[in-house]
């Protein structure tokens, strides 16, 4: 069996201090960190990215991908992207497919997203940089259908997705729609939210992440890395725990 590893994105705690961060998830037990592009690791700044990479290293810990906001389908360059990851060491970069949601995509949306995944991953793979979609509403990877049909347009096979459970939708639900896709996820953005936006603790959701694991873990191709997203009240203190819970979801 796989081992999945267990870690943290970086947005969880968009407050604290790329070391701070470091500590907490040292201290969880936590094997691994995405780096989010909005506060702790911007887009471009080099410098910033190796100083995180050093903190890693010392910590014992692994940057396993760089949460990008890159949205292919704008004039945005991913060139800054590309730069950073490769200071910050890591070889998967998080983007997003567009910023429509494929239910008000219109044929023209669909086709200059499709184009600019198609240049951003040829430009990443050329330097050894995977990217992943970000599976997530306002996008063209917003169900496990469209997620299907972006991958199959692309048609790159250094290009994944994320998957993370859709917010409100029943636990058979989510499984669906995770099956539909299994074999293209490399990261599962994990975290319990009820009814809607709700954080609750993980346990919140067990009938949910007992079995996702289950299944994630004996998947011919299981996810990489799972990556806690968010604690209830967004309190460093929750982490410790969460991440026990999570580790133990992956030892089942």
């Amino acid at each position: 069996m796989t081992k999945i590893r267990p870690g943290l994105c970086s947005v969880t705690f968009r407050a604290l201090s790329a070391e701070q961060v470091v500590e907490l998830a040292a201290e969880a037990r936590l094997d691994v960190i995405e780096w989010g592009a909005d506060t702790h690791v911007p887009a471009g700044d080099v410098d910033q990215a190796a100083r995180v990479s050093g903190l890693m290293s010392d910590a014992g810990l692994v940057s396993c991908s760089y949460g990008s906001y890159f949205r292919a389908g704008t004039d945005e360059s991913i060139t800054p992207v590309l730069d950073t990851a490769e200071a910050l060491g890591v070889d998967r970069v998080r983007v997003w497919a567009g910023s429509i949601g494929s239910d008000g995509a219109a044929p023209q949306d669909w086709a200059s997203t499709i184009a600019r995944l198609q240049d951003a991953v040829d430009e990443a793979n050329a330097r050894g940089i995977s990217l992943a979609l970000e599976f997530h509403s306002g996008t063209l990877a917003d169900t496990a259908p469209t997620t299907l049909r972006v991958l199959t347009e692309v048609a790159r096979p250094t290009l994944s997705t994320y998957w993370q459970p859709t917010v409100g939708a029943a636990v058979e639900t989510v499984l669906d729609e995770y099956r539909a896709i299994a074999d293209h996820v490399t990261a599962a953005h994990v975290f319990s939210w009820w009814p809607d936006h709700e954080r609750l603790p993980l346990r919140a959701r067990d009938a949910l992440w007992t079995r996702f694991f289950g299944e994630a873990q004996s998947a011919p191709t299981p996810p990489r890395d799972a990556l806690l997203e968010f604690v209830p009240g967004d309190d460093p203190a929750m982490l410790r725990g969460e991440a026990a819970t999570l580790r133990s979801y992956l030892s089942l």
